[in-house]
């Protein structure tokens, strides 16, 4: 490995989004750290096959709790960037949901009940539901994750935000990512903050999310039709969806470029990954 290789650290580098990013940061010979509960992912689960990619012995499968930073805070050191993408949409327990184990119309009951701002202040880890609030998954990790990587000098911290909400989600979901990204802005000044806002994400890998991509493709014809007119009201529902592999790659060419930070919105991301791809083709 070059010893100008850049040093990646993935919390969540196992997931949907995050094993991709991991993937394009590989490609660039970058030095590739995943952190999650259970290290390794489970391939099916994130790609069309049970057996790991040819890139995946190429990176670091850590395990660590994103609650607890004596877990992972040493994978922290000498760390150039750092990624946070570990975000919930239903506020339940949502393996649960897609193991079966419970139902999704029991996942969004949970996520309309009235709750009050539950913080990792207030965390009881006796009771396992409240991990699962959008204040400690989409806010306070982050910026728990981002103080630690700030305290390691890292160059940059990129936050997986989102485009928007949506009408099947509570508000919270999304101004819990918005105040994520302002106080690791305001906090943590000398570290560079990236915050790509993806709209929905599919890949051929996971079926589902190919029949929901026509979905909210359908959402973004009506909402174009009739000029915009519930642009706000159906959120992420009425934007394009991309690929996540759109995402990933872009994440890295943002993370590459020293000009780029703060939010970054879909049309920007789709710039970003057909940058990194001409690089990757070069």
């Amino acid at each position: 490995m070059s010893a100008a290789a850049k040093k990646l650290v993935v919390c969540g580098g196992n997931g949907f989004l995050g094993s991709r990013i991991c993937k394009y940061a590989v490609a660039r010979g970058w030095d590739v750290t995943s952190i999650s509960r259970s290290g390794q992912p489970q391939w099916d689960a994130v790609t069309s096959s049970a057996s790991p990619p040819s890139w995946a012995h190429k990176v670091s499968w850590e395990r660590g709790d994103i609650l607890k930073p004596a877990t992972y805070a040493p994978l922290l050191k000498g760390a150039d960037f750092v990624v946070h993408s570990m975000g919930i949409l239903l506020e339940a327990d949502y393996k649960g949901v897609v193991s079966g184990k419970e139902s999704p119309l029991e996942g969004l009951r949970k996520a309309f009940a009235p709750v009050k701002d539950r913080s990792i202040a207030d965390l009881d880890e006796s009771n396992k539901s409240e991990v699962f609030s959008y204040e400690i998954m989409n806010r306070d990790s982050a910026v728990l994750l981002a103080e630690h990587a700030a305290a390691e000098k890292a160059a940059a911290f990129c936050f997986i935000s989102a485009a928007a909400g949506a009408p099947v989600l509570p508000q919270r979901y999304i101004s819990t990512k918005r105040q994520a990204e302002v106080a690791i802005q305001t906090r943590f000044p000398q570290m560079r903050g990236v915050f790509p806002r993806p709209p929905f994400m599919y890949d051929s890998s996971r079926p589902i999310t190919m029949a929901m991509a026509g979905m909210v493709g359908a959402g973004t014809l009506f909402n174009t039709l009739t000029g915009s007119y519930l642009k706000n009201f159906m959120g992420a529902a009425g934007a394009k969806p991309v690929k996540v592999e759109t995402v990933a790659e872009a994440v890295v060419e943002a993370l590459s470029d020293d000009a780029i930070k703060g939010p970054i919105e879909t049309p920007e991301l789709e710039e970003l990954a057909t940058k990194g791809w001409r690089k990757t083709m070069l």
